[in-house]
């Protein structure tokens, strides 16, 4: 199965990468490294054998790429984009099953580099610990 799902998004990419070259000019993207808070941000489940990833460009001015950004540019601001930093959800209660994730995040933050990584127990512990920044899913 796995196979099969590497092949089909071999075959998406390779469908984007065709549609790009026919649909005329191509524009710039903008330029987030110079100025502005932005972070890439990594969400991987699993234990390296069958992993999921998802990324996204969280941009904070104005707030945008993913449902949440408003609120997690909200949280970042303050904490001053540590993200070690940010208080753990109160009374969030977790169950204890192991499904490993995998949280990433680097870009930068009121002009200073951002580099974060730590793996949680699960997704519900990832969310108690880091509220809306990681919140890819929609």
């Amino acid at each position: 199965m796995t196979h099969l799902s590497k092949a089909a998004a071999a075959a998406g990419v390779l469908l984007a990468a065709a549609a790009l070259v026919t649909a005329g000019p191509a524009q710039a993207a903008p330029d987030v490294t110079r100025d502005g808070d932005h972070l890439y941000l990594t969400v991987t489940t699993g234990d390296g054998h069958f992993d999921d990833t998802r990324v996204t460009l969280l941009l904070c001015d104005p707030p945008q790429g993913h449902s949440r950004a408003a609120e997690a540019c909200a949280r970042l601001d303050a904490v001053g984009g540590d993200i070690a930093r940010i208080p753990p959800a109160r009374g969030a209660m977790c169950p204890m099953i192991y499904a490993p994730v995998t949280a990433q995040a680097r870009g930068q933050w009121n002009g200073r580099p951002i580099e974060y990584r730590e793996t949680f127990a699960n997704s519900c512990r990832l969310a108690a610990r880091t509220g809306p920044v990681f919140a890819l899913d929609g």
